[in-house]
């Protein structure tokens, strides 16, 4: 009873920044670390060359649809799980819970055994070019049948999340970051195994993850019991988790195609091109992962202020999120603009044209990226009032309905340049679109605080 009046608290009355910090630094710092592994493979497999580095960059979007799953079924049920908790419905609860679990395993397992049949029709699809398919095949074959470890990991993150166990959360995802690191050097370069052996750091590293789970779990430790005869995929459960999840997963296939997308586009011109973008679009995941993080906690203030009729705070904690995230998007966008050169040298190894194409790209990221922060907190408040459609439109843009005809396009009309510049192009779009929403939602809330203050006025 004391923890939940301590959330009230935070979302209903505790100074708006205390709230956002309580609420959104430990989910952030979760993603954070989970971006870690995909980060850490680049930057020891950069040392393999131009076409490894590339095999990585092709297989990254075919692990994130997999994992995507887990995102589904773990964020869509967290809500949810959140809710019964909060009426004391202990039965239903662990029923959603076994669903989701389960239902996320079985799926993801279904995903990744078809991935494994059509792999080399998918990584060409995805943009491996002759150089580096054999690469992509030895890697993508150990890290795709690993991802069912990061669908359980990804679920479970949600689920645990969802009742308060943010140290079990730190634990399981810090543990196999740090596995990860101290494995991938050795499996690469002390056991001589290359691409194969980034790919099996990683698996240990998420199986190790997975442990931390288990272990919570069978021992009781959970609020949730996970049985198998708990497994209840009826219509009302199954709404409640795809309400939320499917949102989720359409995020994520977006970024998916977006990053495959570039990868065809860059096809024709190199390895070299590929494995520069990859490397960016692995550098600017770590920053956008930072304020996805941050604004799950902005979200549920934001969603209680505004049905609890508190317009000033809703107002407050708009302005300190909108605030902090632009901060926080400016200072690492600079960072990538006044040194790009040393951070894409990090994955380069020494090669001319890697280097070249990822600096122009980290300058060209590193000033729209500064925008990041202002279209994702419209996208996240949307989401958290009630309006899904135009949350789910803001949200879309950047790598989606912007993006799409953009990377489709530009590329033949602008060569090069056009892959180079079509992300952030798609980013000032999104931005100037999300102005116009944002002016809208502000005088509609206007009218809505307007009309309840009326309201109380005749009562009075």
């Amino acid at each position: 009873m004391k923890e939940r009046n301590n959330k009230m608290e935070l979302l209903g009355s505790a100074p708006v920044p205390k709230a956002l910090m309580a609420l959104g630094v430990p989910i952030m710092i979760g993603m954070l670390i989970n971006a870690l592994y995909n980060l850490v493979d680049a930057y020891f497999v950069g040392g393999l060359g131009e076409s490894p580095m590339g095999a990585i960059s092709v297989v990254f979007p075919l692990g994130q649809v997999v994992v995507g799953l887990g995102l589904m079924f773990g964020n869509g049920a967290a809500s949810y799980l959140s809710r019964l908790l909060g009426r004391g419905d202990k039965d239903t609860a662990n029923k959603v819970a076994s669903t989701a679990l389960y239902g996320s395993v079985l799926i993801g397992a279904i995903i990744i055994i078809l991935a494994t049949i059509f792999l080399k029709p998918i990584l060409y699809f995805l943009g491996a070019t002759d150089t580096i398919m054999p690469y992509a095949l030895t890697y993508a074959r150990i890290y795709i049948i690993s991802c069912i470890f990061n669908v359980f990991n990804v679920t479970m993150n949600n689920i645990v999340s969802s009742e308060g166990a943010a140290k079990t959360t730190m634990c399981a995802l810090l543990l196999g970051a740090v596995m990860n690191i101290c494995l991938d050097p050795i499996f690469i370069y002390v056991l001589n195994m290359g691409v194969a052996g980034a790919a099996i750091a990683t698996a240990i590293s998420q199986f190790i993850s997975t442990l931390v789970y288990l272990s919570y779990a069978l021992r009781k430790k959970s609020a949730f019991s996970f049985s198998v005869k708990e497994f209840c995929p009826t219509k009302q459960i199954l709404a409640e988790i795809l309400k939320i999840g499917v949102p989720t997963l359409t995020f994520q296939l977006l970024t998916s195609l977006s990053i495959a997308l570039i990868n065809r586009a860059a096809n024709g011109y190199g390895d070299a091109v590929i494995a520069g973008m990859g490397a960016v679009s692995r550098v600017t995941s770590m920053g956008t992962l930072v304020v996805f993080g941050f604004l799950k906690g902005f979200q549920p203030i934001a969603g209680f202020s505004y049905g609890a009729k508190k317009f000033d705070r809703l107002r407050e904690a708009i302005k300190t999120s909108i605030l902090w995230s632009t901060t926080f998007c400016v200072i690492v966008g600079l960072v990538m603009v006044l040194f790009s050169t040393q951070i894409i040298s990090q994955f380069a190894n020494g090669n001319a044209d890697m280097i070249s194409v990822g600096q122009k790209a980290f300058v060209a990221s590193g000033f729209s990226f500064m925008l990041f922060g202002f279209y994702t907190v419209y996208s996240s408040l949307l989401l958290a009032l009630g309006k899904g459609a135009a949350g789910f439109i803001i949200g879309a843009l950047r790598q989606g309905i912007c993006f799409v005809p953009i990377i489709l396009i530009l590329p033949i009309v602008w060569d090069m340049s056009g892959i180079l510049y079509a992300q952030p192009i798609a980013d000032v779009i999104s931005a100037i679109i999300t102005a116009f929403m944002a002016l809208h939602l502000h005088k509609e809330l206007a009218r809505t605080e307007a009309k309840f203050i009326s309201e109380k006025q005749e009562l009075q």
